[in-house]
């Protein structure tokens, strides 16, 4: 995994921002994706499957998992929420929102887990041929980070074709607004 410390966070920090998204490049390398992809196979790193069609939320299905979190999981959670978390609380200072989020993962796991949120939100999606996932937001109780990281596993072109990642903006009394995230293996 590249250092988090490395990225260059007034960018990223800035795309947000103006964008709402932001890339960070080859951030996990190609044997950590396909070591993260091959555990969709191992019932026992997940605690639940959802096939998106039994619940109208596409086509495809993906997997939550269980504590305790793979290493590489459990690590990019906590390193990404303690280099996000400034950026989130700028923002609900910005919005006029008295919410502060805590300075460490771990400070925000306990808030979570004191309001009954005390299931594990990372998961693996699986895509066949014509999958896809409805336009969504992803919230689990009272307690909820504004911002998420989706790493790519596969490998465009190679392993799929099509499949982009598309991010969709509902701005009040405008059309929406869409951004295509052009990703290759290990960007997130």
């Amino acid at each position: 995994m590249k250092s988090l410390d490395t990225l260059d966070w007034s960018s990223l920090s800035r795309d947000l921002d103006a964008e709402g998204a932001a890339l960070a490049p080859s951030l996990l390398s190609v044997q950590e994706c396909k070591a993260l992809a091959a555990l969709y196979d191992e019932d026992a790193s997940f605690r639940s499957h959802v096939i998106m069609a039994r619940h109208g939320f596409g086509q495809g299905e993906y997997r939550y998992f269980a504590y305790p979190l793979p290493d590489l999981v459990k690590t990019l959670r906590s390193k990404f929420y303690n280099a996000l978390v400034p950026i989130a609380n700028r923002w609900n200072e910005s919005l006029g929102t008295a919410a502060r989020f805590p300075a460490t993962h771990a400070e925000y796991l306990q808030q979570c887990h004191s309001a009954g949120q005390s299931r594990p939100t990372p998961l693996l999606l699986a895509y066949g041929p014509g999958d896809h996932n409805c336009l969504h937001q992803d919230v689990y109780g009272d307690h909820i980070f504004p911002l998420q990281v989706a790493i790519l596993l596969s490998e465009p072109q190679i392993d799929f074709t099509g499949g982009e990642f598309v991010l969709t903006e509902q701005r009040p009394r405008m059309q929406s607004r869409v951004q295509v995230a052009d990703l290759t293996q290990g960007d997130a």
